[in-house]
């Protein structure tokens, strides 16, 4: 009789590379051999050949996460055939209703809708983890998910809002796993995270897009320069201001995005020049020091289903193939019983290739708030 151990090393391979990320705990019970490949997230050549098609990760879609599986192997080829998004609610997260989601290190930390509590969750496990506030969330509230240099994992919250006209709650706490406690951080800074930006963690260091604080009698504007910050985990501390390769205006779209922890991706769409979009990908960077390449730009005018709107533009791209995929909304008008509005997919190519993949319907309650319905989280489990 055979069993488990008589398989070949590419059959293995073949079985695991089809084995979505959520069914890894039962993967990992099955035997020693397979535990341990799991662990290591390398399942073997096939494997890392499918994976370089495909990108795995999770997605908040009406207040659920759910995983996502894009298949971009078949774009440009005759009859122009590719296999549509996969998007499946994660059964043990269905319960709880979540407004944003971020990820680092194989753990999703997730805000709930009602600003309550946040939730971290360790897909390859299985586990849960909700973690309570010093005093209590706020849905303007940013955060961050890192680690320092002994791999300790923490939990930035970045919070600055007026309760009133003349009550404002400023300041940046720090949660660690290791303690099970959060802190106060003490310092004050010269620039603002805009409420609706996420953060994007890259080697245990998180990076915002801000800009900078211009007091104009007495009151805050936020009119000049722009540029990333780096949080260092280890340290505690933001570094210095890393510069951008372009100045972005009102309401305009800047999203991040990370390159299998390697680099940073930013895409920019521009408003006063023919509503261009640009996308940029970094060739050097550390704590300090940003260096960009463009990677792709393209003329939005020339195409249907735009602007990106400044509340969505999540992205992610396949520098192979040299296709960035955009998540945004199909249309600005407001949903009614006979227009609605629906989440899409834009697969757009350096050479003037544009596709768009319906993915779903926005819920009419939640369509004013692109925040909570749409926002991708993706990471390849093959890193």
């Amino acid at each position: 009789m055979t069993t488990m151990s008589d398989l070949t090393d590419d059959l293995l391979s073949e079985i695991l590379s089809r084995v979505p990320i959520t069914s890894l705990r039962s993967v990992r019970s099955t035997c020693k051999k397979w535990n341990s490949l799991s662990k290591n997230r390398v399942f073997g050549k096939a494997a890392k050949a499918a994976a370089r098609n495909q990108f795995l990760g999770f997605m908040v879609m009406d207040s659920k996460v759910c995983s996502l599986k894009f298949d971009l192997q078949g774009i440009r080829s005759d009859g122009d055939e590719f296999f549509d998004p996969s998007i499946n609610p994660v059964s043990i997260l269905e319960p709880v209703e979540i407004s944003k989601a971020f990820h680092c290190d194989g753990l999703l930390l997730c805000v709930t809708k009602d600003s309550s509590r946040l939730l971290v969750w360790n897909p390859y496990l299985g586990q849960t983890k909700w973690i309570q506030p010093i005093n209590d969330f706020h849905r303007f509230d940013r955060f961050a998910l890192g680690y320092d240099k002994n791999r300790n994992h923490k939990i930035l919250r970045v919070f600055d809002f007026y309760q009133s006209v003349n009550s404002r709650d400023f300041g940046y706490e720090i949660y660690g796993f290791s303690s099970d406690s959060w802190k106060v951080l003490d310092f004050t800074p010269n620039w603002k995270i805009p409420s609706h930006q996420r953060s994007v963690t890259l080697k245990g260091n998180a990076y915002f897009f801000a800009q900078e604080k211009i007091i104009v009698e007495g009151e805050v504007t936020t009119e000049t320069e722009d540029f990333l910050l780096c949080f260092d985990f280890t340290s505690e501390r933001f570094g210095p201001r890393l510069s951008l390769p372009f100045h972005s205006g009102d309401e305009e779209t800047v999203t991040l995005f990370c390159i299998r922890d390697e680099k940073l991706a930013v895409l920019h769409q521009r408003w006063e020049t023919c509503e261009v979009m640009e996308i940029w990908v970094t060739d050097k960077i550390d704590p300090n020091a940003l260096s960009w390449t463009k990677f792709l730009e393209v003329d939005m005018s020339l195409l249907t289903g735009f602007p990106v709107d400044p509340f969505a533009g999540s992205f992610f791209i396949d520098e192979e193939k040299k296709v960035v995929v955009v998540f945004d909304l199909d249309s600005n008008d407001e949903p009614t019983e006979t227009c609605r509005r629906y989440q899409t997919a834009h697969i757009i190519g350096d050479d003037g290739y544009f596709k768009s993949v319906n993915i779903g319907e926005v819920p009419q309650k939640d369509s004013t708030n692109i925040c909570c319905y749409l926002q991708i989280n993706i990471f390849s489990i093959f890193m």
